[in-house]
């Protein structure tokens, strides 16, 4: 199956707080490809893997970087497919750099700017999801489903929540 999104990450060290990014593609049954590309310090491959993706059909594209945070508006400048970007919380600023970085875009060259870290990496992927199900109803379906179970997973933790302090319900 063709990849559908791409996450690239701007350093191996940022594996770990892009990861959940990647379960829940997996999750949701979406064909993705992990890999590693500097937009400083790789900018051909960057350019190259953009290039070498869409012609697979590639859909998304996710990025993940810190500090100058130049990956998503450097893929954003070689494709015009959908950019998702994530700042990433790598240096004594705390992440806001990166966040600028990401989110401050020129006119045409557009980056969807999540939150930082691993809370931004989820929601990369929930949007490169929903994206993906404008074309796909079966994706859509695994959305939804996914969404229930949310709910199902809240309720749930109140139940118990109220149980493990005495509370009756009603």
């Amino acid at each position: 199956m063709p990849t559908k999104v791409a996450i690239f990450i701007g350093s191996i060290s940022d594996e770990v707080l892009v990861t959940p990014c990647a379960e829940v593609l997996r999750k949701l049954e979406i064909p993705f490809r992990f890999t590693v590309s500097s937009a400083h310090r790789t900018p051909q491959r960057t350019e190259a893997l953009v290039d070498e993706l869409e012609k697979q059909g590639c859909q998304v594209f996710i990025c993940a970087a810190g500090m100058a945070a130049h990956l998503a508006g450097a893929v954003a400048a070689r494709t015009c497919k959908p950019v998702i970007g994530i700042p990433l919380a790598a240096s004594p600023l705390g992440g806001m750099d990166a966040l600028l970085a990401t989110m401050q875009m020129p006119p045409g060259f557009p980056v969807a700017t999540m939150a930082l870290d691993k809370a931004g990496a989820r929601n990369a992927a929930w949007m490169a999801a929903q994206i993906l199900a404008l074309n796909d109803p079966a994706l859509g379906e695994r959305i939804k489903e996914s969404r229930e179970n949310f709910k199902t997973d809240v309720k749930k933790a109140g139940t118990d929540l109220e149980r493990r302090w005495g509370f009756q319900n009603g």
